[in-house]
């Protein structure tokens, strides 16, 4: 379960670098507590191995395949976390305009639903 550790340990970077209105570092690690949570999934279910390593892009792909599509563990309001997360992280980190407090608090938001769904479904197998 170290991808659902590191998930949480970004959830709560993440909503530390908000309430100091750090918004790019903290839509970075929303970003990242949700592409670890998706992975934690994915290992959970035997998509992928632990060891494994996966793009950001086959992560959001699997991820909606095998649980939403194939296996309906998640909502299918998921299927577009991953990517919507990535493209403000990807704003956060490679390009001059900075992240707004309002969508900093969308993408903590969506974070924070996705990793909680997750946990809760990891507890409950």
């Amino acid at each position: 379960m170290s991808y659902l550790t590191k998930s949480v340990e970004n959830l709560t970077v993440a909503q530390w670098a908000y309430d100091n209105g750090h918004y790019n570092a903290s839509a970075n690690r929303a970003y990242y507590a949700v592409f670890q949570a998706a992975l934690a999934a994915l290992a959970n279910v035997s998509v992928i191995t632990s060891e494994e390593r996966v793009s950001h892009e086959r992560a959001q792909a699997l991820f909606a395949r095998e649980l939403i599509t194939r296996r309906k563990l998640y909502s299918s309001d998921f299927k577009s976390h991953l990517l919507t997360l990535q493209t403000v992280r990807e704003l956060a980190d490679y390009k001059p305009m900075l992240v707004s407090s309002n969508v900093a608090s969308r993408q903590l938001k969506k974070a924070k639903e996705f990793v909680h769904a997750v946990s809760a479904k990891l507890t409950t197998f």
